[in-house]
Order: structure tokens, then sequence, then C-alpha cells
């Protein structure tokens, strides 16, 4: 069961965790992480009537690092954006 439905074009990603350590094994500290770019889709809207939706639910998508806008729910947090604004899945 998902936490929302998303409107329209709309879909609801939980972001894939920073980066804790390099693969040397350094700790990277909170301020250095990178804004992560991948997620999960968790719920998708209805598209529209002219623009069907191409992502599902369990995909797993590229976006730009600008790119929605971010939410708390549940305690988690998540991003919601236009299905343009993601790059592809992977």
């Amino acid at each position: 069961m998902s936490l929302m439905k998303p409107l329209a074009d709309r879909v609801l990603i939980e972001p894939t965790p920073a980066e804790e350590k390099t693969s040397s094994g350094l700790i990277i500290p909170d301020t250095a992480k990178e804004k992560p770019l991948k997620g999960t889709v968790i719920a998708v809207g209805p598209g529209k009537v002219d623009e069907p939706m191409t992502v599902k639910v369990g995909d797993s998508v590229i976006y730009g690092q600008y790119s929605g806008t971010e939410i708390k729910l549940d305690g988690n947090n998540y991003l919601i954006m236009r299905e343009a604004d993601i790059y592809g899945i992977v």
C-alpha cells in the first residue's frame, strides 16, 4: 500500500541513501555527501489523457540533481516530481 497517491504525471520516489564511505573506507561527513540521483518509485499518478505514465512502482530510476520536491511522510524522506524529470529506468 502506498503512502500517498500522486496526481497527474507526478511520481513519488524514495531516494537511494547517499554513500557513507568512499571505496577506500573513508567516512564521508554529512556536509560532503552528494545528493543521491537514483531512487525507487514508490507511487505513480494516473498520468495525463495524452501522456500515459512510463514508470511503475518498484522501478529504479535516475533523475536530475535538482529534480523534485523533498517531502517527509511517516518519518521517511521522499521526492515527488513529474515523470519528465526522470532521466531513465535502470
